[in-house]
């Protein structure tokens, strides 16, 4: 077995010290996870503290989902290449000093730079977590260890709102980025303690530069594109120099990546289908999702008149729901595979999108609930088999790269179904708008139709699952094995 797949017992025992291990992972993860959500409703502090303008507000938001998004196949490409242990600590190490100074920003300018750093970290640190995971389990107990980090992901990205209004609230805004510094510290003690280093050990490794800029490019381009296409209008020069910016330099990272003796990312992967259906299914769920979770707590503060800490707090079943189903259903997954799990998981999130779409100016809190429930349940079936899949189908050398594209379809399909969604309410409400219905009844007409193309969204990536992932026993194959995976 090769240095990647290999795991040190260590001082604390093989078998404990892999849950040791799991739990270092799972603390940084929760940091980068919480940082998605938790500013949000602590932006309207923020802009009265530093005299922010609108567009300065969203650049707090979007300057860490850009950088996040543009590096996330260059933080699992040097995990793979220098040590994931080595990438992790040292995206923490960026990320928890990004964060204080997050916190002690006395203007505009330095809060948004020290994000788009935030986001440097978390794209290095969010790759080597899944590697370093496939590299430490065994197929028999990786699935439930995927679970718990899917689980400890939900969790962190659920709470962010309550955490962040509670902070805001009740402290101060600058203390939703301090918090992050113990727990930085804390987790750059457990990685060096608990987690054994593992990296690519195929002979002749070095870094592909023109790999790394254009894919980077390409990346930043196509999510810039896709969080402002709303601000600006699809049609604007700036929106459409950014596409054909994303377009020529994502074309020109697949014809390097094509001719390269030693490339990033091995395209052969994709030739996997469970690997190619995975990330398609990962896809359409955020595609499906990410504009769901942003519209719904829209809905619950301008319909039904929440507070921000009451929105957060109103879509805690869901949360409690994942974080406890996840690592049980990734013990189904070490079962039985991910192939129906994964289709089951989508239908339900598909009924759960039909249930809001029916929600009106009139409902209440327990015509939002059966929602929620439906939505936690499909979301821990969903996200834990689907990344599991994901995982199992690359050879452990290519961990961190395979980590990354996968958390990169997340990230693009999030922007992508936020801008999409956006786009169909406020194409729908200023239409009902004109009509002569009032701003509730327009912005409620737009939310149901907006749901209602997410819906069929969720369903198309159930057939996607069904259609292409293999069987538990193929999946568990290694590719580096070509002569059994034509066996099977």
């Amino acid at each position: 077995m090769d240095a990647a797949s290999t795991v040190d017992g260590g001082t604390f025992g093989g078998e404990q010290r892999k849950w040791w291990t799991l739990g270092a992972v799972s603390l940084g993860l929760f940091m980068i996870m919480l940082d998605n959500t938790v500013v949000n409703v602590a932006l309207p502090s923020i802009e009265r503290d530093l005299g922010m303008s609108l567009s300065q507000l969203e650049w707090v938001v979007t300057g860490y989902a850009l950088t996040f998004a543009a590096f996330m196949l260059t933080g699992g490409k040097l995990a793979d290449l220098l040590g994931r242990r080595l990438v992790f600590v040292a995206g923490l190490a960026v990320f928890t000093a990004a964060s204080l100074a997050c916190g002690l920003a006395g203007s505009a300018d330095m809060l948004i730079g020290a994000r788009v750093v935030q986001g440097i970290g978390a794209a290095m640190m969010n790759p080597a977590t899944l590697s370093i995971i496939t590299a430490t389990f065994p197929p028999r107990q990786r699935g439930t260890a995927i679970g718990i980090w899917a689980g400890v992901s939900a969790l962190a990205l659920a709470i962010g709102p309550l955490v962040g209004g509670l902070l805001s609230e009740h402290v101060d805004w600058s203390w939703i980025f301090f918090v992050n510094v113990p727990v930085g510290i804390a987790a750059i003690v457990a990685a060096f303690v608990f987690i054994d280093e593992s990296r690519d050990t195929s002979r002749n490794q070095r870094p592909d530069v023109p790999g790394l800029v254009t894919s980077a490019v390409g990346l930043f381009a196509l999510t810039y594109a896709l969080i402002e296409a709303n601000n600006h209008g699809w049609s604007s020069p700036r929106i459409l120099g950014a596409f054909a910016l994303a377009a020529v330099s994502l074309t020109a990272f697949v014809v390097l990546e094509l001719r390269q003796r030693r490339p990033m990312l091995n395209l052969a992967l994709f030739r996997n289908p469970t690997f190619s259906g995975a990330n398609v299914s990962m896809l359409l769920v955020a595609l499906a999702m990410f504009g769901v979770f942003f519209y719904v707590s829209l809905y619950v503060q301008q319909i039904l008149g929440y507070s921000p800490v009451e929105a957060g707090a109103s879509f805690l079943p869901a949360t409690v729901l994942i974080a406890v189903l996840s690592p049980n259903v990734g013990r189904l997954v070490d079962r039985i595979g991910s192939r129906w799990l994964t289709g089951s998981g989508m239908t339900l999130l598909a009924l759960s999108l039909v249930l809001f779409s029916r929600l009106g100016t009139a409902s209440g809190y327990w015509d939002i609930l059966p929602g929620l429930v439906l939505m936690g349940i499909g979301m821990a079936l969903t996200m834990t088999p689907t990344t599991a899949a994901a995982m199992s189908s690359v050879p452990h050398d290519q961990a961190g790269v395979g980590s990354a594209v996968l958390n990169s379809m997340r990230q693009v399909g999030g922007s992508l179904g936020i801008a999409i969604t956006g786009a169909i309410v406020a194409h729908v409400t200023s239409t009902s708008l004109a009509a002569g219905d009032t701003r509730p009844e327009a912005f409620v007409n737009g939310f149901q139709r907006g749901l209602e193309i997410a819906a069929l969204i969720a369903l198309a990536g159930a057939v996607v699952a069904v259609a292409t992932m293999r069987t538990h026993r193929q999946r568990q194959l290694p590719l580096e094995e070509p002569a059994l995976q034509e066996a099977a």
